[in-house]
């Protein structure tokens, strides 16, 4: 049968940027051997499958493939589906603001659509996490002899390292600088001789409070043993606990706060993520992640039955 499909930029307002999501808006009678198959064969970091419930309503169900296999969350596949669907006429964009519910398998998840002139501009999706968080962390030269940076560059000032878990663990280090963070190189010999090992933690979420961008507030970058030397993975499922970890700080009052994390640079595929968190001081945090998104292309892919 042929399939219709499209591939988006998200995070991000410029074609080739951002990360790149391909989307099949009716997956429907593909089996989960088929969608593994085509994730393989596009080797995006994602591909998104959607199928159609109930074609009275705005629900729909996605079912995430990396070329490894299935995701059970990810956070840029709802920005990109719902913009592909807003964007093809899947999703009848009826207001300023359109409604709808994407079925993952973690569970529901509340997705606003933005619109301008009839189109989609922005997407929001609503998070209800619960965080661990634990102040058991290497040391500073162990940190940075995994990070191939210099202890002085860790920030102790203001952060501290901390390893957080909203279901998935994660190592966050701080840094001073924005350079730190681009120019950090993961070494998996000193890794493994280190104590990090046993925090179950397989990324190290590194970032600075410092950005040359002034549309950003952080900058962030997913580092570990899983992850290529020179890569620069999406960073959106780490982010519930990016929130999580900076609401375990004295210094960050009960409150709603907004801002901005941007990952990679304008030379290779820079996103921008905006985040709301209701900090309530309480172990189950509200976050909304938002951003835009940019088709880039649309074909049609001949799947063998």
């Amino acid at each position: 049968m042929k399939y219709n499909y499209y591939i988006a930029d998200v995070f991000t307002k410029q074609i080739f940027s951002g990360a790149q999501i391909a989307v099949f808006p009716n997956a429907e009678g593909l089996s989960k051997e088929q969608m593994q198959l085509v994730a393989r064969e596009l080797n995006l970091s994602e591909t998104v499958f959607v199928f159609h419930p109930d074609k009275q309503t705005t629900n729909r169900v996605m079912r995430i493939f990396s070329p490894l296999g299935e995701v059970d969350f990810a956070g840029h596949p709802i920005i990109a589906t719902a913009f592909v669907l807003a964007s093809c006429g899947d999703i009848q964009l009826t207001a300023a603001v359109t409604p709808m519910v994407f079925e993952q398998n973690t569970g529901p998840v509340n997705v606003n659509i933005s619109a301008e002139d009839g189109k989609p501009s922005f997407v929001q999706f609503t998070r209800k996490v619960t965080s661990v968080i634990d102040y058991f962390t290497p040391s500073d030269d162990e940190l940075a002899s995994f990070l191939g940076i210099q202890p002085s560059e860790l920030d102790h000032k203001k952060y501290a390292m901390r390893l957080v878990s909203c279901g998935v663990p994660y190592l966050i280090v701080p840094v001073w600088r924005y350079e730190s963070v681009r120019n950090a190189k993961f070494n998996y010999a000193a890794w493994s001789q280190s104590i990090a090992p046993q925090t179950a933690a397989q990324e190290i979420l590194l970032f600075s409070p410092k950005t040359p961008y002034a549309d950003a507030d952080f900058n962030a970058r997913l580092l570990g043993p899983r992850i290529g030397i020179h890569d620069d993975p999406p960073v959106g499922s780490a982010m519930p606990a990016f929130a999580s970890y900076l609401c375990s700080f004295d210094f960050m009052q009960k409150g709603t706060y907004t801002f901005t994390v941007d990952r990679g640079e304008q030379s290779n595929r820079r996103s921008v993520l905006n985040l709301e968190m209701d900090h309530k001081g309480e172990n189950t945090l509200t976050i909304r992640v938002g951003g835009a998104a940019v088709m880039v292309a649309e074909g049609v892919m001949n799947i063998p039955d």
